[in-house]
């Protein structure tokens, strides 16, 4: 599993780490009963403090995301994957809603709008 970590981009490390592992269970290269590496292991690999990593699995755990296996490590859990897409869509609408408001409040009319997020689209289908 690969990590983008970016210090600079006003949300927490850890909260980094979680997002993706969320968003990895969601988009199903993650799935249920696969271990995580080890904090340790990911600590290494992202230079990173243990204890950030530590913190992230942590709330992975409340979320109901990873669960402890005695003497191996944390998995994901059973019904991770229905929790993390609805938690991707809640995200995403949240962010969605602000970028249309914002665009409202600049006196954009909706077929304005409804034209840029449909030119955004085709120009992300293309480029993939």
């Amino acid at each position: 599993m690969l990590f983008h970590i970016e210090p600079n981009n006003g949300l927490a490390i850890y909260e980094q780490i979680a997002r993706q592992v969320k968003f990895a269970v969601a988009g199903g290269s993650l799935r249920s009963g696969h271990m995580v590496p080890s904090v340790r292991e990911l600590a290494k690999e992202l230079a990173i403090n243990p204890n950030t990593i530590a913190r992230a699995y942590r709330q992975l755990q409340d979320d109901g995301v990873l669960e402890a296996v005695r003497g191996t490590g944390l998995e994901v859990a059973p019904g991770a994957l229905e929790r993390c897409r609805q938690e991707r869509l809640d995200l995403i609408r949240a962010r969605l809603r602000q970028v249309l408001t914002e665009a409202r409040q600049s006196q954009l009319d909706p077929d304005e709008i409804r034209a840029l997020v449909e030119a955004e689209l085709s120009l992300m289908h293309q480029e993939a």
